[in-house]
């Protein structure tokens, strides 16, 4: 399992601006080892967002997205105490979902 996600949610007048760093290889399979050996796929395919368990943001991810990705976005509506939950999937399966509170 990866380590977990850092989510900060602040609120400003009637908007919360989310950013959230996650942990994870990101790996796209096209390089090679010192073996010379390829390095399989591992990546993160899903995301989605949620604020206060309504659907806010779905993306789907490939194998060009960085190592420890950053995500930013901004939800309208949200307040203070407000939470805000982020999960994702990866190509082998593996899960995760952190969840942070609007601040």
């Amino acid at each position: 399992m990866a380590d977990p996600m850092r989510i900060r949610a602040q609120a400003a007048g009637d908007k919360a601006t989310v950013r959230v760093l996650m942990s994870h290889e990101m790996e796209t399979g096209q390089r090679k080892d010192a073996a010379g050996k390829v390095i399989p796929a591992w990546h993160i395919t899903e995301l989605s967002a949620t604020h206060n368990g309504k659907p806010v943001l779905a993306a789907q991810w490939g194998p060009s997205i960085s190592k420890n990705p950053f995500l930013q976005f901004t939800i309208k509506g949200a307040k203070a105490g407000d939470k805000v939950a982020v999960s994702w999937v990866d190509n082998r399966g593996d899960k995760r979902t952190d969840e942070a509170t609007v601040s």
